[in-house]
Order: structure tokens, then C-alpha cells, then sequence
């Protein structure tokens, strides 16, 4: 019986700092002290606080551990989940010489607290690598709604009502580029998810990638359905290997559960994504440059219009959403 949940960050930047090998130290001890069958050790996307990395947190209990160390690992294992005390040295506390007791919970922290999660709402919560933590936080169930209960043109009705604009900085409204899209016949669509992250010191997409992948699998698939596209593909850069690494396992499961390719919920829906890498080119951040990075060629911008959403990837209507969106 697992009594002991152990979220540990596996973030980029507390991947830096050691957080793997604190994850394989921690399954080496537990496995020692025989309780492998009693503490769950799980690798999260980021929990947001990577200057106080790596990040380790017990649950029930909540107990948050900060500026981890491999070191560590052999005293957290005895003391914590041996013994059942506390390593108060690790334990995170926002004042100096704060109590114990007085240490909030997490949700209640200064950093926390009057954060209302909803792109990064699973990220430091699932582990990214397993799709069924994922289905479990209702994952793809808003693809079997609108898949089953809605048609394309409630979809987008729905997005316009919604007010979404693109958060990748320009701010057009996300429902009117999938209506543009939509109107246009065509053979074959697209949809590109731009997150080729080019302004410096920017990671919200990489956050996203990294932390909870199959949400971004499952808005892609809806975006499809909305437009009428049956190929999707992921534009990021070769910069991010944790990110590529989980995009393409989610990728692999998602396909494996069908929920992409072929007949997705017996709807007759088709809808699969690749994965591209970008060389970190600064202007294939640009929608037009990306779309012809894709294609193979060097990413430079084109002349609008045609808008891609008329004319796009291969000549064919696309629809470009930054990964928040």
C-alpha cells in the first residue's frame, strides 16, 4: 500500500541541479530500507520556483523541501520516511528563523497564494510521461465532448464566446483565425503549434511542453476537428530535449490509447501530429518563417496576404496558435 507520494520537479532547471539523480538516489534508498512498496517517487513538470531547486514534496503531508541535493537523499530517507520526521534544515521557509509549525502549506505560500493555475494547472501536479495521470486530471475529455456532442462550427463558436486572444504576443482573437480557416476548402488543413520560444530568458512554453504535454496534444486535436485539419505539427525548438523527449512520448501514447490517428473515438475523426525541430533561428518564431522552416526550406518571413489560414503550410489553410493558446 502506498502511504507516501513523492513529487520531485523534473524541470529543466531543476533537471540542471541534479533532480534526476536525486529521483534515482531516492528509489536506491527507499529500495534499501525495504519500502519501495510504500513511498511512490514521481517526476513532475515545473513546479514554478526554480531559484529554490531542486524541489521535492511529500505528500500526505505536504512537506516542501527546497534546494535538494543528491547528498540528501540518504537523510530523507531515514529520517523522513523511516523514522516519520521531519529534515527541517530542507524544509522551505519564506522568513529566517520561521517555526516548523509556522510554515504554510504550499497553495498558502507568498508565491502561490493569488495564483489561479490554468495553462500550467497540471504541471508539478501529474507526472508528464504517463498519460493516464493525465486522463485521470479529466484529460481528453473535452476531445470526446466535442467530438461526440458538438459540431465544428459550435467549436468555434464556442472559442469566439470565449474570448480568447493569442498568447504568443500579437493578440488576435483565437475563434476568428479558426473560423478564417475553416471557410476555406480545401483537400488538407493544418494546424502548427508554434513553440519555437525565441525571446530570451522566456520558458512559459517550455513549462507547458515539459509539465503536461498531452494537454497540448488534446487542444491540437480539437483545434483539427474545429477546422477541418487532419495533421498537426509541433514547431520547437532543438534547444528544449526534455520538452521534444516528452512530446514525443505523449505523442506515442496518445496514438497508442487512440486518441490520435485514425477514427479517434470511433467518430470517424482523423488526426495525427509530428514533431518538428527548429534550429533556434530567431525569426522562425514569426508564423510565416516557421511555416517555412517546416517545409525545409530556410525560415524566412513571406508577404501577407495570403493569411495562412487562406494559404499556410504546403499552400494549404493552416491555423499557427502559440502552445498557451
Amino acid at each position: 500500500m502506498i502511504r507516501s507520494h513523492v513529487l520531485i520537479c523534473g524541470g529543466t532547471g531543476c533537471t540542471s541541479g541534479g533532480s534526476q539523480a536525486i529521483a534515482d538516489n531516492l528509489k536506491a534508498e527507499l529500495e534499501r530500507l525495504g519500502l519501495q512498496d510504500e513511498v511512490q517517487v514521481i517526476r513532475t513538470g515545473c513546479f514554478g520556483l526554480c531559484a529554490m531547486g531542486p524541489i521535492m514534496i511529500v505528500y500526505p503531508e505536504g512537506t516542501y523541501y527546497s534546494r535538494v541535493k543528491p547528498e540528501d537523499v540518504k537523510e530523507i530517507a531515514e529520517e523522513h520516511f523511516l523514522k516519520g520526521r521531519i529534515v527541517e534544515r530542507l524544509v522551505h521557509k519564506e522568513e529566517a528563523g520561521q517555526k516548523l509549525e509556522d510554515v504554510p502549506a504550499l497553495g498558502e505560500t507568498n508565491f502561490y497564494k493569488t495564483q489561479m493555475r490554468v495553462a500550467l494547472r497540471n504541471c508539478g501536479v501529474i507526472n508528464p510521461e504517463n498519460i493516464e495521470e493525465y486522463i485521470a486530471m479529466d484529460g481528453y475529455a473535452a476531445l470526446g465532448k466535442v467530438l461526440t456532442e458538438m459540431t465544428p462550427a459550435e467549436v468555434i463558436d464556442v472559442m469566439k464566446k470565449s474570448g480568447l486572444r493569442g498568447r504568443g504576443g500579437a493578440g488576435f482573437p483565437t475563434g476568428m483565425k479558426w473560423q478564417f480557416a475553416a471557410a476555406n476548402e480545401a483537400d488538407q488543413k493544418y494546424v502548427v503549434c508554434n513553440a519555437d520560444e525565441g525571446d530570451p530568458g522566456a520558458f512559459m512554453d517550455r513549462s507547458v511542453l515539459e509539465g503536461d504535454p498531452h494537454a497540448v496534444l488534446e487542444a491540437m486535436a480539437i483545434a483539427g476537428y474545429a477546422i477541418g485539419a487532419s495533421k498537426g505539427y509541433i514547431y520547437v525548438r532543438a534547444e528544449y530535449p526534455i520538452a521534444v523527449k516528452r512530446l514525443e512520448i505523449a505523442i506515442g501514447q496518445a496514438r497508442e490509447y487512440g486518441l490520435l490517428g485514425e477514427d479517434i473515438f470511433g467518430t470517424g475523426f482523423n488526426f495525427d501530429i509530428d514533431v518538428r525541430l527548429g534550429a533556434g533561428a530567431f525569426v522562425c518564431g514569426e508564423e510565416t518563417a516557421l511555416l517555412t522552416s517546416i517545409e525545409g526550406n530556410r525560415g524566412e518571413p513571406r508577404n501577407k496576404p495570403p493569411f495562412p489560414a487562406n494559404k499556410g503550410l504546403f499552400g494549404k489553410p493552416t491555423i499557427i496558435n502559440n502552445v498557451e493558446t
